[in-house]
């Protein structure tokens, strides 16, 4: 299992305006791609304005075939307008639990 962790820094003040478009539209495309959504948070403390969500995959190449899925979906295409210019600083990481770790969320088959 992996885990991608995706933190975005946000213009000051657009917390509200990103979450509100990704609920309404993003969320949904998202899902039917990347599948096994683990958590989608927002900074109340700490550093503000940023957004971290996490997807789990089976492996890396489970998590290339879904954003490259994603990637080629033509809503998908549609709906990065509407937050790409709210994110000043996107951040990647992929993680791998430790074997003593609790288990996230089960990852779908393809």
């Amino acid at each position: 299992m992996f885990y991608e962790i995706r933190t975005y820094k946000l213009k000051n003040g657009a917390i509200p305006e990103y979450l509100k478009v990704v609920e309404e539209e993003g969320i949904e495309i998202q899902k039917g791609h990347l599948g096994a959504l683990v958590g989608y948070f927002f900074s109340e403390i700490g550093t503000i304005n940023e957004i971290v969500h996490i997807w789990a995959f089976s492996s890396l190449d489970d998590r290339e075939v879904r954003r490259h899925s994603l990637m080629a979906d033509p809503r998908w295409q549609a709906f990065l307008p509407k937050i790409r210019d709210l994110i000043q600083v996107a951040e990647n990481k992929i993680m791998k639990p430790a074997n003593f770790s609790p288990k996230g969320a089960e990852t779908p088959t393809a």
